[in-house]
C-alpha cells in the first residue's frame, strides 16, 4: 500500500522521537547497574535510588588531549612505573569514565591497574579524601589495547566538579614498546616507582613530567551540561606558551566564559590541538606517523568526542610555515572545507578561525604573508566556515598588523602571551557555538 511522503516537519518529529529513545537507553542501563558506591577504590557505580536524573543526563567530554607521537627514546614503555596525569576538567558530573590510547604502539600495551581521583589541591599527586576509584575494563582491572587501538574504561561514580584536578594513574607490569603522549601538555604530572596506582598520597610520586602519557579524554555524567565544543589547533590551541599549570590555554579561558556568561551554552571545551599540525600534511622530524594532519585525524579527535555539539578550528599557519610549504592560499582553504564537510555530514556547526600573525618570526618573510592574507581573505567572505572568528584582528598590532600586538606577544613573534590567549577566547562569539550546520556553505 503507497503512502504519501512525511512532510519535512513530521519527518523530523520522527527523528527526535527516534533520538530521545536511543539517549535514554544508556540512562537506564546505568540506572540498573549494581556496584560498590562512592567508597575509595569502588570500581563500579551504585545502583541510583530513581532512574529520573539519569534520564536527563549523557555522557560528555570534560577534558580531552589529542594523542600526538611516540615518545622518543621508550622503546619498551613505562614497565615497572605507575603514570600519574593531572587534567583540568571544564564540566561537572557525577560519574566519570577515561580513555587510554595506543595509537602510536608498535605492540600491545597491557595496562594491569589503573585509576582515576580528584586531586588534593591543584596540581598535586595527592588523591582528595574519599576520591579514589580503581578502574576496569569490561569488568576486569587490567586490559590489553592493542598497537594503534583506543580504549574507554567502565564508569565510576565519583563526583566531579568544574575546574578541577583530576588524576589518572596507570600501571604497566611488561615493556609495552613506544609511548602514545602529548609532549606540550603545560601541565606538570607524576611519576613513581612500582604500583601506585590505589595510592592516595603523592609522596611516592618523585618523578615529574611534562607530558601526559596514554590518557586522552575524561567523560563524565551530566545531567546540566548541553553538550562539548570541540577546538582543533596547532600550538597556539595547545597552548605551548602559556603558563604552566595555571590553565591559560586559549580553550581554558573559553570554558570560563562558557559557565559564566548568562545565555551562553553550557558546553564543556575540549582542547584537540597538537603544536606543528597542519591541514594537509602529517609527520614531523624522521616520523611520518607523528603529528598527524587535521585532515587525517579529524574523525577520531573530533568527531568521535562524547557529546560534540559545535567545531572550532584554528589551524592552517603551519601549512604556511612548515616545509614543504603552502604557496597557494586555495589548498588550504579547500582542505579546511573537507573538515567542514565531515563535520556538516554529523550535523555539527563549525567556526573557523582567521590565521594569526607572525611578522617578525625568524625564516618568514612577504612570500608567507601573502598566502596567510589570502587565506584569511578566502575565509572572511563566508565561504570556508559557518561562522568565523578574527583571531588574525583580535590579536594583530594596529599599527602593524603583519604582527602580534606586543602585549599578546609572548616574545617569539608567533605565540600569543596568557593575555593574549584571553583575548582569543574574548573574541568568539558564544552565539555561533549554538544551533547546527548550515544546510549548504
Amino acid at each position: 500500500m503507497n503512502r504519501p511522503p512525511l512532510s519535512r516537519g513530521a519527518a523530523y518529529a520522527v527523528l527526535a522521537a527516534l533520538a530521545a529513545v536511543v539517549a535514554a537507553v544508556p540512562a537506564l542501563i546505568f540506572a540498573g547497574a549494581g556496584g560498590s558506591g562512592g567508597r575509595p577504590g569502588a570500581g563500579a557505580p551504585e545502583t541510583p535510588r530513581s532512574a529520573a536524573p539519569a534520564a536527563a543526563g549523557g555522557w560528555v567530554g570534560a577534558w580531552s588531549t589529542s594523542p600526538a607521537a611516540a615518545e622518543p627514546n621508550t622503546g619498551h614503555g613505562y614497565a615497572g612505573r605507575s603514570i600519574r596525569n593531572v587534567v583540568h576538567t571544564t564540566l561537572a558530573g557525577s560519574m566519570a569514565r577515561i580513555h587510554l590510547s595506543n595509537l602510536f604502539g608498535d605492540r600491545p600495551l597491557t595496562v594491569g591497574h589503573a585509576s582515576l581521583a580528584v586531586a588534593a589541591a591543584p596540581g598535586s599527586p595527592a588523591a582528595a579524601p574519599g576520591s579514589m576509584r580503581s578502574l576496569t575494563f569490561g569488568g576486569r582491572p587490567a586490559v590489553t589495547i592493542p598497537a594503534g587501538q583506543a580504549t574507554v574504561s567502565d564508569p565510576v561514580r565519583l563526583t566531579v566538579e568544574y575546574a578541577a584536578d583530576l588524576l589518572v594513574t596507570t600501571y604497566s607490569p611488561v615493556p609495552s614498546g613506544p609511548v602514545t603522549y602529548h609532549p606540550h601538555a603545560r601541565q606538570v604530572s607524576f611519576l613513581a616507582q612500582g604500583d601506585r596506582v590505589a595510592e592516595r598520597g603523592g609522596n611516592a610520586y618523585t618523578g615529574r613530567t611534562p607530558y601526559w602519557r596514554y590518557v586522552t579524554a575524561v567523560d563524565v555524567w551530566s545531567t546540566e551540561a548541553q553538550g562539548a565544543v570541540v577546538v582543533v589547533g596547532d600550538s597556539l590551541t595547545d597552548g605551548v606558551s602559556a603558563t604552566v599549570g595555571a590553565n591559560r590555554r586559549w580553550t581554558d579561558f573559553l570554558a570560563r566564559r562558557l559557565r559564566s556568561e548568562p545565555g551562553a551554552p553550557r558546553y564543556g571545551v575540549l582542547n584537540q590541538g597538537i603544536s606543528g599540525n597542519r591541514v594537509l600534511l602529517g609527520g614531523v622530524g624522521s616520523s611520518p606517523r607523528n603529528n598527524p594532519s587535521a585532515l587525517e585525524r579529524f574523525d577520531r579527535d573530533v568527531l568521535s568526542r562524547a557529546g560534540v555539539r559545535a567545531v572550532v578550528v584554528e589551524l592552517g599557519v603551519n601549512d604556511i610555515m612548515r616545509r614543504p610549504r603552502q604557496t597557494e592560499p586555495g589548498r588550504i582553504t579547500e582542505g579546511l572545507r573537507q573538515l567542514v564537510a565531515r563535520a556538516h555530514a554529523r550535523g555539527l556547526r563549525v567556526i573557523g578561525a582567521t590565521l594569526t600573525p607572525f611578522g617578525g618570526r625568524v625564516g618568514l618573510g612577504p612570500d608567507q604573508e601573502l598566502v596567510r592574507q589570502g587565506v584569511n581573505t578566502e575565509i572572511r567572505a563566508g565561504d570556508v566556515f559557518d561562522d568565523v572568528v578574527d583571531l588574525d584582528r583580535a590579536l594583530r598590532d594596529p599599527a602593524n598588523p603583519q604582527r602580534l600586538l606586543p602585549a599578546y606577544d609572548c616574545g617569539d613573534h608567533l605565540h600569543p602571551s596568557d593575555a593574549g590567549y584571553r583575548a582569543m577566547a574574548d573574541a568568539l562569539d558564544l552565539d555561533t557555538l549554538k544551533g547546527r550546520a548550515a544546510a549548504e556553505l
